[in-house]
């Protein structure tokens, strides 16, 4: 586990193969309770490729580690673009 946020990551191997590459990540709260926004590539075992997708995660600092407790995956550029026109016109308003 992490110890800071910045060192908080969605990286994953099995048996030596890259199941999910970490692209990016933005930091978006830090304290006791942490988000983080990951921009990231999950392999498709049947095809052999990886495909794009984006996670917000939420962590709790508990016995001087952070621990996941809930995440939000977007799953595609399409949801992630209408997440970005939503928030902008809440924003706006």
């Amino acid at each position: 586990m992490a110890e800071t946020v910045e060192d908080l990551t969605m990286q994953y191997e099995e048996d030596g193969v890259v199941v999910v590459k970490e692209l990016d990540k933005v930091v978006l709260s830090k304290g006791a309770w942490a988000t983080v926004l990951f921009r990231y590539e999950q392999l498709d075992r049947r095809s052999g490729d990886y495909k794009e997708a984006y996670s917000i995660r939420r962590y709790q600092k508990s016995g001087g580690e952070y621990r996941q407790k809930s995440k939000f995956n977007i799953s595609s550029r399409k949801q992630a673009q209408q997440l970005v026109e939503a928030l902008g016109q809440w924003i706006e308003d």
